[in-house]
């Protein structure tokens, strides 16, 4: 076997050993929450190389995808205005529930599941090779009068 063969050999045994650990990876989740209740996700990620190609092939649409889990969960239409291969924005219309009495006003916002993104994704033919993590490395909600909370 000459140098080259085994260096492609090499390289391809390393690829596959390698590949299957990688896959998306959340970031980060801000959600800006507007005075009627609107909220605005700001999602950063990280998408694996199979992922990214998925994509660039538009084998996978991650605005379809998108706006498909959070359609599931709310009770008007969602719009996603941005999906890269790595951040997305989506709008949610009445994402909050408002409750006022006298002065004080509050937000209830819902939790947010991501197991229906898990789902979608085991439905693509490389699935088996991913490991995903939908859950946020760092969540962000942003209120209207400007405070914040970190989870």
């Amino acid at each position: 076997m000459n140098r080259f063969t085994f260096a492609l050999v090499t390289f391809c045994i390393l690829a596959a050993a390698i590949l299957p650990v990688q896959a998306y990876t959340a970031k980060s989740l801000t959600i800006t929450l507007a005075p009627d209740g609107d909220a605005r996700l700001d999602m950063q990620y990280d998408l694996s190389f199979i992922e990214q190609s998925a994509v660039f092939f538009k084998i996978a649409d991650p605005a379809a995808e998108l706006k498909n889990a959070f359609d599931t969960h709310s009770s008007e239409p969602v719009s996603v205005t941005e999906a890269t291969s790595s951040s997305a924005v989506v709008i949610i219309p009445s994402f909050a529930d408002i409750r006022r009495a006298g002065t004080r006003t509050t937000m209830i916002t819902p939790g947010l599941s991501f197991e229906r993104a898990r789902q979608v994704m085991d439905e693509y033919w490389f699935a088996p090779l991913l490991s995903p993590d939908f859950s946020p490395e760092v969540t962000t909600v942003v209120f209207p009068d400007g405070h914040k909370a970190v989870y």
